[in-house]
């Protein structure tokens, strides 16, 4: 039997001799690479976390011990340490593991991460919480990846290092390597570091030399220059962290030593390690970001590209109308939070390095960056995802719509995001865009129109978000010019038929985005008008009314929160027009809506074609059989 079946939660991993670690090692990275090659998912990162996942287990006691993982992408080898190594099969599937650390999955997911630079905060108030309660346990924080680029990690920091609590950040660098040589002397000043023999002597030697200021400064400025020669420990020491490496990420006889070592040690410590993204697969270490998210494939053969080119993504149309735009407008500005690749910002960068930002991690940053190149005649547009524009919030209102400034957000993964769950699924962009004055939102319902409707956006001089999903829409053939369509205003794309004796005006569905078309499916069955809105701010109001009046009821349809979206902006102008008309709304009911295939999400909604007529039969049954009544008469 091999070591890692014999692992069925870490008290069997701390059973293993220490000589049984890197043999283990190496079969949790080769099941890894097996698992994820089956079903898709993160493996660069996860490939670089297998030792430290494994000395973090080995030394802490976990889940008493509390790790908190920044972003969570990198957290299978921990899913598969801590009892959930048979249910890998069925990662990132409606009804399996997730792919993100989640609370309810397991003790050992202590806190919940998938978006960047909330774990020194969430471990900080848990050592706290310790603390408050007389509970001798430990909190760490496992931040890397780019989140330490966040201005979030770094007000943690500020307040972590003078909290007096046992907190320990583990700065997972993946950026950068590690020579033997190097290492090797790392290895060492890393463990005496983290001894307590020089951890008391430093606070002996504070308390002594502190009667004699002059040479208290002496030794406090040797302590740093001797410390500087070999680690970048100034910042983090300055931030009240005792900094302890840089040490090898893969080396568990530098790792356990040294872990165990600060285990010991009281207030807050940093420690730096160095990790490899795809380290022990040769592809994924040459070309991490090809293999960051990979969906299935042989790992004897590595990523392949697809026999036959699909559909042009949403995301591809607007990479490829970002280069066309900024060609004919040299004001056109692209700024991304560190998605450049989900994006599709990839050939924009090629084409125009001085015009192509890309700020970190660092959504708040990028908002208020847009607006200051706004204020100077720049026409910034912001790719970004719209969960991650949540993030970006306070900046959106009070830095670019309060001064009405011209920024083109486009926004990427609206409505359901399929694999990557909730933490990911544009659900509010609508809600919490719409209610922000001088914004507007604009929802194409296929790539021709988002190509059009992002032109449209540019040419304003306020704010415009043009929210599309992830993925491709109904395949329309796209004009390659720049031309835009109206602003704020809709059309109608299928119009009922009309009763002999009049008595039935029927159903018209309102449609914001990518809905258009399985509504269409849908009013072919009911025989309902079908309105193409393309704005939910501001609202076609004209076409609106004009409709109302035609019309006995009203279906909006929309890929996002009811609570709050396009369907509850036709009720406020109907009502503020004092048009009285049945109104049933459709979208992403009020709750979180879980991983799993996009297409069986969006049914479980009712936001699929058999959907939206059973919920137009279920609410308006008389009408909807009255007007299938006229529809069998036409034909």
């Amino acid at each position: 039997m091999s070591l890692l079946q014999t692992i069925n939660d870490p008290a069997d991993l701390r059973k293993l001799a220490r000589t049984e670690l890197t043999p283990l090692a190496d079969e949790l990275r080769a099941y890894l690479l097996d698992s994820v090659s089956k079903t898709g998912g993160h493996l660069s990162s996860n490939l670089g976390t297998v030792e430290l996942t494994i000395a973090l287990h080995y030394v802490f006691n976990t889940p008493y011990d509390r790790i908190v993982w920044d972003v969570g992408h990198q957290t299978y080898p921990h899913k598969i340490l801590t009892g959930r190594r048979d249910r890998m099969e069925s990662l990132r599937q409606l009804g399996g593991l997730s792919g993100f650390p989640q609370r309810d999955e397991s003790d050992y997911d202590t806190f919940g991460t998938a978006h960047s630079s909330t774990s020194i905060s969430a471990a900080l108030g848990m050592a706290l919480a310790a603390k408050i309660k007389g509970e001798d346990r430990k909190a760490i924080a496992v931040i890397g990846d780019g989140a330490m680029s966040a201005g979030m990690a770094f007000e943690a920091l500020n307040n972590g290092g003078v909290a007096e609590a046992d907190l320990l950040v583990i700065l997972n660098d993946n950026d950068m390597s590690i020579s033997p040589p190097v290492g090797a002397l790392n290895r060492y000043l890393a463990q005496l570091m983290s001894g307590r023999f020089y951890a008391t002597a430093k606070n002996v030697g504070k308390n002594v030399l502190k009667v004699a200021p002059p040479l208290f400064e002496l030794a406090k400025r040797f302590e740093e220059h001797a410390k500087g020669m070999v680690v970048p420990a100034t910042l983090f020491e300055k931030f009240g962290f005792n900094y302890i490496g840089p040490i090898d990420g893969h080396d568990l006889e530098s790792l356990i030593p040294t872990l165990e070592n600060i285990k010991l040690l009281k207030g807050p410590q940093f420690l730096h390690v160095v990790t490899k993204k795809g380290q022990g697969y040769k592809l994924a270490e040459a070309d991490p970001v090809a293999y960051h998210g990979p969906g299935k494939f042989d790992p004897a053969v590595g990523l392949t590209p697809p026999a036959s080119p699909g559909k042009t993504t949403f995301t591809q149309v607007f990479g490829h109308w970002l280069c066309d735009m900024a060609a004919k407008d040299a004001r056109l500005v692209g700024i991304t939070p560190a998605m450049r690749e989900g994006s599709g910002m990839v050939e924009f960068e090629k084409r125009f390095p001085d015009r192509y930002f890309d700020v970190g991690i660092a959504e708040q940053h990028a908002v208020t960056f847009a607006a200051g190149l706004a204020c100077e005649g720049m026409k910034p547009v912001v790719a970004i995802y719209s969960t991650f524009l949540q993030r970006g919030y306070d900046q959106l209102i009070h830095d670019v719509a309060l001064q009405n400034l011209p920024v083109v957000f486009a926004l990427d993964r609206a409505g359901l995001v399929g694999a990557d769950g909730a933490t990911h699924a544009g659900a509010y962009d609508i809600a919490f865009l719409r209610c922000i004055p001088n914004m507007a939102v604009a929802c194409p319902a296929d790539e021709n129109e988002c190509r059009k409707l992002l032109t449209t956006a540019f040419h304003q001089d306020h704010p415009v978000a043009v929210r599309y999903p992830r993925g491709a829409g109904a395949g329309v053939a796209i004009e390659p010019g720049l031309e835009p369509l109206a602003y704020g205003k809709g059309e109608v794309r299928r119009t009922r038929h009309a009763a002999a004796d009049g008595a039935s005006q029927g159903i018209a569905i309102l449609c914001f985005g990518t809905m258009l078309y399985p509504a269409l499916a849908a009013a072919e069955r009911v025989d309902a008008t079908v309105v193409n809105m393309r704005w939910a701010k501001p609202l076609d109001t004209a076409l609106l009314l004009e409709i109302a009046a035609s019309h006995d009821a009203l279906v909006t349809v929309e890929e996002g929160a009811i609570m709050g979206g396009a369907g509850s902006a036709v009720c406020e102008a109907l009502q503020a027009a004092g048009v009285v008309k049945p109104v049933l709304q459709l979208g992403l009911r009020d709750e979180f809506i879980a991983h799993g295939d996009p297409v069986k999400l969006l049914a479980m909604q009712g936001l699929d074609a058999s959907g939206i007529e059973a919920s137009i039969r279920a609410r308006f049954g008389a009408l909807a059989a009255r007007q299938h009544a006229v529809l069998k008469a036409v034909a």
